[in-house]
């Protein structure tokens, strides 16, 4: 009797299968001009993703990245939550063609009511083609809305909004952020590449989210204002990804992953969700040298420090050399 494959699994069959009626070179193509949208700076006020070669090309080379990082950042809300958390509905704002729907499902399995909002038809028809590889997904709506002020939320216990605040003006994202805060019962989740301008909208969502009543969850250990100086530094965390094989043709990479950088915010309702957020968070990847481990942390009390755990620490130094930049600090059991 075969195992039932996961939701990654799933998910990167489906994609595999996409490129069949698609030309490399309208795929590569397609990609260029995504990447070159997607690095500008300057919102358009209009969907990126424009058709079905667009939406395609977008599915197989930035899906699995986009995925894994709403999924770390899901997992961040669920270690926080407590042990019986799990969303009964969930709303995708800017959904386009699903990766954190399908990071939901990964984390919180079983079928629920999802709706997926994005203005781009294309991207909601093959989100929708898509997800009709996993059964957990059947229940789910693909709804074109415009992406701004004027969006219209229903409630949900999760609001997710996931790589899509870049795409808006600065009075659009704010209203965006609002709109979630004022749908969701449990938790609102904002993920962002992780970059300067990435971190920087994450933030100004946090803010909104705290302003609005919510406490963060994860990745801070705390509610108050970030202790990073802006201009100096940037909250960011990182997850490897199996690159795709239109990944590995545009790239022309040899390697067979790459690591997606991303900052995020999940904050709840103290009221629905009495998150305990992690005591301290490493903020950067632990340096391993001769003897110890350098950890750089987020304290609960809202301040950076180093930490550097020896040796004499014994089991703390153990688990401090297999703690991963993300982590919760210190793990369970490890004391400290």
């Amino acid at each position: 009797m075969h195992a039932l494959a996961s939701p990654a699994e799933t998910l990167r069959t489906a994609l595999a299968g996409l490129l069949e009626d698609l030309p490399p070179k309208a795929a590569a193509q397609a990609v260029d001009r995504l990447i070159a949208n997607y690095r500008g700076t300057t919102p358009t006020g209009a969907p990126v993703l424009r058709d079905r070669a667009d939406v395609t090309a977008y599915a197989a080379y930035r899906m699995p990245a986009t995925f894994e990082a709403a999924r770390s950042a899901l997992a961040a809300l669920a270690a926080a939550a407590p042990a019986d958390f799990s969303p009964a509905d969930h709303v995708d704002i800017g959904g386009g063609t699903g990766a954190a729907t399908w990071a939901v499902n990964a984390v919180w399995p079983g079928g629920r009511p999802v709706t997926v909002l994005d203005w781009a038809e294309p991207a909601l028809a093959l989100g929708r083609e898509i997800a009709a590889a996993n059964a957990e997904l059947a229940a789910a709506r693909w709804q074109r809305a415009r992406i701004s002020a004027a969006l219209d939320v229903p409630a949900a216990a999760l609001v997710t909004v996931s790589y899509v605040l870049g795409e808006l003006t600065a009075d659009d994202r704010a209203a965006v952020v609002d709109a979630a805060a004022r749908a969701a019962t449990d938790a609102v989740v904002v993920v962002e590449p992780g970059t300067p301008g990435g971190y920087a909208r994450v933030i100004a969502a946090r803010d909104r989210l705290v302003g609005a009543g919510y406490r963060v969850a994860a990745p801070c250990p705390h509610s108050s204002a970030c202790p990073i100086v802006p201009g100096d530094d940037w909250c960011h965390f990182s997850v490897r990804v199996a690159r795709s094989s239109l990944h590995r043709q545009v790239k022309g990479g040899s390697l067979a992953y790459e690591d997606e950088k991303f900052s995020y915010v999940a904050a709840v309702r103290d009221t629905a969700v009495p998150a305990l957020p992690a005591a301290r968070r490493v903020v950067r990847k632990p340096q391993i040298r001769k003897g110890q481990v350098l950890l750089d942390l987020c304290e609960a009390e809202g301040e950076l420090r180093r930490e550097t755990v020896t040796k004499r620490h014994g089991g703390l130094y153990r688990a401090a050399r297999d703690t991963a930049w993300g982590d919760a600090w210190p793990p369970a059991g490890a004391g400290g």
